[in-house]
């Protein structure tokens, strides 16, 4: 009898023991998925992210390709500049000089000559042939050279590169055609209008025989690689998505931001990211100039060469510089505006000095200061995607432009620091007896 109550008393004690088991083995699953979710989430934001990061030269190039290398006009307007670079000029005097002489010598000039004085006449300028024959040479460049600096070369150049446009289009989407053509994976310009107006300079300085030179077309190299064919389809489909790409960018690094848990570290990861991925592509188009140049064979002038990529990068270098900064900005941005202990500081030190002034002048905001305190993070995050969208909507900003949008956002932030007033009374300092 005193067992089977001994076995009773425990069976109460024993079930509780069970059902307080299974409570904890049901809380420990429910847990499971809900540490899974974050995991996920993190992943995929770190995932979408490092696409946006991996998407920003593609997207660079992508823009560059549709604005610049694909509009006329701004085509144009790069390599305009070129009319006055001297190397250009040097080497095109050098090409048409050599295409012209080619038709002029010395023989050619003495055909004129009445034929009873010939025999007379060679027999005169017979060790002086050479001689006359660089002399001829050296009018010829210096007629040249005069015309190439002039404003009437100027006009003939953007003729010749708007027909140029077409060969950077034909070059690199397989289309188009007339005095530009693409031949071997190379990228040329017929100077036969150059030659023209030469011959016709020639003719006015006295040169009469010059009007008997045939018409002449000679070719000036722009581009020339090996790998023009093969990025034939590649261009074209970043031609293709010039404006889609960088949305899309942008959109999968606002996701990346959105779907993390803590959104402002990962705000500062996704802009550096970006910044990087712009760094990255300034760093290619350096290392590609290199092995460019030196890929050029001999008959190619390597000073103009060097100064066609330059006018033709020359707004794809700016959008790189526009990347950099603007990554570095918000990143920043969002570093300060968060509670770590070096974060911290660098605001402290920012408040406090600004601080100092104002208690110094005696300001005290009032209605107007108090506003302000309240919607401080507002405004100085204001001030910031107000000095983005400047940077993004001017027009092929450059360096110094840059460098003024930053320092006016470091001004707006001072003056909001500045007006910012909790109320709290300011105490200035007695003056010494």
């Amino acid at each position: 009898m005193a067992s089977a109550d001994h076995d009773e008393s425990q069976h109460p004690s024993d079930d509780a023991e069970l059902d307080a088991l299974r409570a904890r083995v049901t809380q420990l699953e429910a847990r499971t998925p809900v540490r899974s979710r974050p995991r996920i989430r993190s992943f995929f934001a770190v995932l979408l992210i490092l696409v946006a990061a991996v998407l920003t030269p593609l997207s660079a190039v992508a823009a560059w390709a549709k604005n610049d290398v694909g509009d006329t006009d701004r085509y144009v307007a790069m390599m305009k500049p070129l009319a006055s670079d001297p190397d250009v000029q040097a080497a095109l005097a050098n090409r048409v000089t050599g295409a012209v002489m080619t038709h002029l010598d010395v023989h050619a000039l003495l055909d004129e000559v009445a034929p009873a004085d010939r025999p007379v006449l060679d027999k005169a300028l017979g060790r002086l042939s050479a001689p006359l024959t660089t002399g001829l040479t050296n009018f010829v460049h210096g007629t040249v050279e005069k015309f190439v600096a002039s404003d009437a070369f100027e006009k003939v150049w953007i003729g010749l590169n708007r027909d140029a446009h077409a060969a950077a289009v034909k070059a690199l989407t397989g289309s188009g055609g007339g005095a530009v053509k693409l031949t071997d994976d190379t990228v040329v310009i017929d100077l036969a209008p150059v030659i023209d107006r030469v011959k016709q300079l020639l003719v006015d300085h006295g040169l009469t025989i010059a009007a008997k030179i045939p018409e002449i077309h000679t070719d000036f190299t722009v581009l020339t690689s090996a790998a023009v064919g093969k990025a034939q389809k590649g261009f074209r489909l970043l031609q293709l998505a010039g404006f889609w790409l960088p949305v899309v960018t942008l959109v999968l690094a606002a996701g990346g931001v959105l779907l993390a848990l803590r959104r402002r570290r990962a705000l500062v990861t996704a802009a550096l990211a970006i910044a990087v991925g712009g760094a990255v592509l300034g760093l290619a188009l350096w290392v590609f100039r290199a092995f460019y140049l030196d890929s050029l064979p001999a008959s190619v002038s390597q000073p103009a060469a060097a100064a066609v990529f330059d006018a033709l990068v020359i707004y794809l270098r700016a959008v790189v510089r526009l990347v950099v900064t603007l990554g570095v900005v918000v990143a920043l941005a969002a570093w300060l505006s968060g509670e770590g202990r070096a974060a911290t500081r660098v605001k402290a030190m920012w408040n406090g000095g600004i601080g100092a002034v104002r208690d110094a002048a005696g300001f005290t905001g009032g209605p107007v200061g108090a506003w302000v305190h309240r919607a401080k993070p507002w405004l100085n995050w204001t001030v910031v995607v107000v000095a983005a969208a400047v940077l993004l909507v001017w027009d092929r900003p450059t360096g110094l432009v840059t460098v003024w949008i930053a320092l006016a956002a470091l001004f707006a932030l001072a003056v909001v620091e500045f007006l910012d007033d909790d109320s709290t009374p300011h105490m200035l300092p007695e003056p010494h007896a």
